[in-house]
Formats: C-alpha cells, sequence, structure tokens
C-alpha cells in the first residue's frame, strides 16, 4: 500500500483538490471569470494543461525504464506514452483557439453604445437539439 505520508504524495492529493475546486468554480463563474481561467489553464507554455503533460511525459520515462527492468509491463510505458503524445496533440489544438477565448476575458475596451449578442454558430446550434 502507497504510503499517504510521503510529501510527494500529498502534494498529489493537494493538486488533484485544488483542480477539483477550480472546476467548480469555472462551473460557476460568468463569461468573463470562465474564459480568464480557460485561458490560464489551456496556455500550453505556463498553463496546466502543458504541466500535466509533462508530467504524464515524466512518468512515462519513468514507466520506460522500469519496464526495460522488468518492473511493469510494456503495457504501462507504451499507455503513458501514448497519454502523452495525445495530450501534446490536444494542446497543440486547443493552442490556437486560446485567442478567442482570451477575447472573451478581456475588458470592453469602450463601453460606448450596445453591443451586439454573440449568435451560435450553426456547430452550436446543432449540438443543442
Amino acid at each position: 500500500m502507497p504510503d499517504s505520508n510521503l510529501p510527494s504524495i500529498q502534494l498529489a492529493n493537494a493538486i488533484t483538490a485544488q483542480i477539483g475546486q477550480l472546476r467548480r468554480r469555472l462551473a460557476l463563474a460568468p463569461p468573463g471569470e470562465a474564459a480568464q481561467i480557460l485561458a490560464n489553464v489551456l496556455d500550453y507554455d505556463t498553463g496546466l494543461l502543458g504541466e500535466v503533460t509533462e508530467l504524464v511525459s515524466t512518468g512515462s520515462r519513468f514507466a520506460k525504464v522500469n519496464s526495460e527492468r522488468g518492473i511493469l509491463p510494456p503495457e504501462v510505458w507504451l499507455a503513458l506514452g501514448r497519454a502523452a503524445n495525445e495530450l501534446n496533440s490536444v494542446g497543440v489544438d486547443l493552442t490556437e483557439h486560446t485567442g478567442a477565448i482570451k477575447k472573451v476575458a478581456a475588458p470592453a475596451l469602450s463601453s460606448s453604445g450596445p453591443t451586439a449578442a454573440p449568435v451560435a454558430s450553426a456547430m452550436v446550434v446543432r449540438r443543442h437539439r
């Protein structure tokens, strides 16, 4: 049984709890704040997604070494490697959309005149039917 008193395990548990808190706050946040949260999380250079990708990649290297020693089955290494690659791919895909998210997060530059209501794209409309 793993030792839950180890500082690294306590850190992992604390981070997991904080991510849960962040998820709940995101669900309740007004659009501007939610966009700020997402922009920070999805920033691949400094955000959560990039760090999680690196964490899984580090785990893959750990699994590789221990697979070669016969401690872990090679499937564990392969699965972690695939997960790291997929997370990286998702991060690259999302990077092109963070600009749009940041625009929602940015405060309005001028409050003169009414602003047009956002219009849902055809894809969004189809998904909600």
